[in-house]
């Protein structure tokens, strides 16, 4: 798993719906500051944050652990 990659995917994905980081992290009961280290790559959010994470960014579970977006077919 490659954390930059995965890091900028948060990030486009949460862009791309037109959230902040602050609005992700109240979201998720945490602080705007967590959501930074995921985007950046410093680290991952906290395990129990995954599937409300995915949904909240409407991405599957492989697809955060890959850092992008994965056709059906495959």
């Amino acid at each position: 798993m490659d954390l930059i990659k995965t890091g900028k995917y948060i990030a486009d994905k949460r862009k791309s719906l037109g959230l902040t980081q602050k609005q992700v992290a109240e979201k998720l009961g945490m602080s705007d500051k967590s959501v930074s280290k995921w985007e950046r790559g410093i680290c991952l959010p906290d395990v129990s944050v995954y599937i409300t994470l995915c949904d909240m960014l409407g991405i599957s579970i492989n697809e955060f652990f890959a850092g992008e977006d994965i056709r059906e077919e495959n």
